[in-house]
């Protein structure tokens, strides 16, 4: 007899077979990014007796009671990174695991972040528009150019150090805030965020979501990135003050900001969309075919190994 499985994100019709062909699957995504659990909890309180493993992500999460409302459940697992909205103290007094999908969209996002850089410095959105309404290069300043110039990265986790092998590519000087020093990188270290917002160019968040980061590019670090200096955003919406970029972006504090992940998602982040060098991308960055692909092989990957009780390859609990 297959495991009961809740889905509570959306998979595809392939992924949907995919994974049937392991789990008796319930599938139940919940709507707008968590904000209404309606569905999940319907699951929860239908079938909650028999469930035994729980796919979600970093956004919907699973949250304290609806582990509790699950007593045969054995395994957490998100698609993606991100697991700050799992309750790990809840999972943990059960003993029950809670695996990521760590390493499968570490490309995507990175090439993503490059992207929404380039854009951002050489003003992309405003010349496209602009040609289409007879817009020359003579009338309008030059934008900057990306190579040879620094890069900051908040976050020197495996997508932060993808991304700084793409920037090395531009011929970037690197530094870098994160939780631990990492001196193998050969890249410049700072004990403090400040202190890499003031040194860097462009100043890229790939750092953990959850309240030890919340709000963490606050107005005195936009201040400190200056007149010349490019905010990217490709972790999550809270590290940064939305109102704060907002103000530096009207004040001309800094240069621009090109944000993947912005708080109240999905709503759109309001105090920013009359700005043309806000640069903004609806929380896609590690989302293609082929890191999709990969995430759903880690979780069946990971649940394998569970039931055959074996080490589980990505466990963050």
């Amino acid at each position: 007899m297959k495991p009961l499985l809740l889905v509570l994100v959306y998979l595809s019709e392939e992924h949907r077979a995919l994974v049937s062909e392991r789990f008796e699957m319930i599938y139940a995504p919940n709507e707008h990014l968590g904000a209404d659990r309606s569905n999940g909890q319907a699951q929860i309180a239908a079938r909650g007796r028999d469930i035994r493993v729980v796919l979600t992500n970093g956004t919907n999460g699973l949250l304290a009671e609806e582990i509790q409302a699950l007593p045969k459940l054995e395994l957490i697992c998100t698609v993606g990174v991100g697991h700050e909205n799992v309750d790990l103290k809840a999972a943990g007094a059960r003993g029950i695991p809670v695996c990521n999908a760590a390493g499968t969209n570490d490309d995507a996002v990175a090439d993503h972040a490059m992207a929404i850089l380039l854009a951002a410095i050489r003003r992309l959105p405003f010349l496209n528009n602009g040609v289409r309404n007879g817009l020359w290069r003579d009338d309008i300043p030059r934008p900057p150019h990306v190579s040879g110039r620094r890069m900051g990265i908040f976050g020197l986790g495996n997508i932060g150090k993808a991304i700084a092998r793409r920037a090395r590519g531009f011929d970037m000087e690197i530094g870098y805030h994160s939780r631990t020093r990492k001196d193998e990188t050969g890249f410049k270290w700072f004990d403090d965020l400040l202190g890499l917002a003031a040194w860097c160019d462009f100043l890229v968040i790939a750092a953990p979501g959850g309240k030890a980061t919340y709000h963490a590019v606050d107005r005195a670090v936009l201040e400190a990135l200056g007149p010349q200096g490019v905010l990217v955003n490709v972790a999550r919406g809270t590290l940064v003050d939305t109102r704060a970029v907002a103000d530096a972006l009207r004040a001309k504090k800094i240069w621009a900001a090109a944000l993947d992940v912005y708080e109240n998602e999905p709503t759109p982040p309001a105090p920013l969309l009359e700005f043309d060098n806000a640069i903004l991308t609806p929380h896609i960055a590690g989302i293609s075919p082929q890191a999709i692909h990969a995430s759903v092989l880690r979780f069946l990957e990971n649940a394998e190994r569970h039931f055959a009780g074996e080490p589980l390859l990505t466990k963050v609990n």
